[in-house]
């Protein structure tokens, strides 16, 4: 039967009960007004989790992008992690990646015409949309990796479990991946436990929603990822797409810098018997050592080899001019989307997110659509 378990560093415990002290601190002031939120006159929905390393977040963001867009003016907040700008700024198709971070990026090259703002500071980001021009004014504000971020209090909270890493077995930091104590996980009105795999079962199901104890308010959905074709990191170069079946005879180096790789290295397993794998750190900007590896791994393999990455590292591959013209030409990365494991719970999720917005009690001047 399908066990996850998170990996427990029980020796740090000492120092995870100090760091939970400090966290619970911070929340207590939250919740008794010593510390203030700012409410906002628009729906505000925030998703984030309770753990460090990827959830998934991106592409769950990404669809409430294409679900929202259809009826409403959408903009995201994110704090664009780890890129070396510091002050606020509006993502566009020709942006720095560098300075506005590589996530923040992948969304707007794919979703245009949705505003994006990078800034550590969501109020500041929050009252700079609220003052645009009316025709440019979001109807509905998605704020990324935000659950820890109460100064802003959000009108919906979604919160985010890896599948392969349940909160209920899992401790503080250090001595687990927790940011925070488990019960706080009661902020959120909905909860997405992801990368769920095939192999999961009813009775997994059931493990989740007793570990998690939910209550009658929260609502509790699974997740997983659909790969989609192999695209081009460089179409000027090579204009040709793949899907993962086409890899069967192929040697493949899977290059990636994100938090998780486990599902990523699992599917493209089940896809070629010559794979070879290349990490590097999450939001990794690859400097000349790096691509000096790459490009000698890649030199390594044989005739008929290809080169993955994912999304994110796409974005930041593309900004480089130091790659070989024969790298660029076998370089593809993978979009991933996410799909729920019923459809009734798509539907349901969908219909719960669309209701909310058109609803908000401070939102009157959305028109039915």
């Amino acid at each position: 039967m399908f066990k996850p378990h998170p990996k427990i560093r029980s020796g740090l415990t000492p120092l995870a009960w100090i760091y939970g002290f400090g966290v619970e601190l911070r929340n207590l002031f939250f919740d008794h007004g010593f510390l203030k939120q700012k409410e906002y006159p628009i729906p505000i929905i925030c998703v984030g989790n309770l753990t460090v390393g990827g959830t998934g977040k991106t592409p769950h963001i990404e669809h409430l992008i294409r679900l929202l867009s259809k009826k409403f003016k959408v903009a995201v907040i994110s704090r664009g992690y780890k890129r070396k700008g510091k002050f606020m700024q509006v993502v566009e198709t020709n942006s720095d990646v560098n300075r506005v971070g590589d996530e923040p990026m992948q969304m707007k090259l794919k979703y245009p015409g949705t505003t994006i703002v990078v800034d550590k500071d969501r109020r500041n980001a929050i009252e700079y949309l609220l003052n645009l021009d009316e025709e440019k004014k979001p109807d509905v504000i998605l704020l990324d990796d935000g659950y820890q971020h109460r100064y802003v209090k959000p009108s919906l909270s979604i919160l985010l479990i890896d599948s392969n890493r349940p909160i209920y077995e899992d401790k503080l930091l250090p001595a687990g991946n927790l940011r925070e104590p488990l019960h706080r996980k009661d902020r959120a009105a909905i909860i997405v436990v992801t990368k769920c795999g095939d192999n999961m079962k009813p009775i997994n199901f059931r493990i989740y929603a007793t570990g998690l104890d939910l209550f009658p308010f929260q609502s509790l959905y699974f997740t997983n990822f659909v790969y989609q074709r192999l695209q081009p990191v460089f179409p000027s170069d090579n204009k040709e797409s793949y899907s993962l079946d086409d890899l069967r005879k192929k040697e493949v180096l899977l290059v990636a810098g994100i938090a998780s790789t486990k599902s990523l290295e699992e599917k493209l397993a089940e896809k070629t018997d010559n794979l070879q794998t290349l990490f590097f750190p999450d939001h990794h900007f690859y400097g000349k050592d790096d691509i000096k590896t790459i490009e000698k791994r890649f030199a390594d393999l044989k005739d008929d080899k290809i080169v993955i990455t994912t999304e994110k590292d796409a974005v930041r591959l593309q900004s480089l001019t130091n790659l070989s013209k024969e790298l660029k030409e076998h370089l593809f990365y993978l979009p991933i989307k996410v799909s729920f494991l019923e459809d009734i719970e798509n539907e349901s999720f969908n219909n719960k997110i669309i209701n909310h917005v058109r609803n908000y009690q401070k939102n009157s001047r959305l028109p039915e659509k």
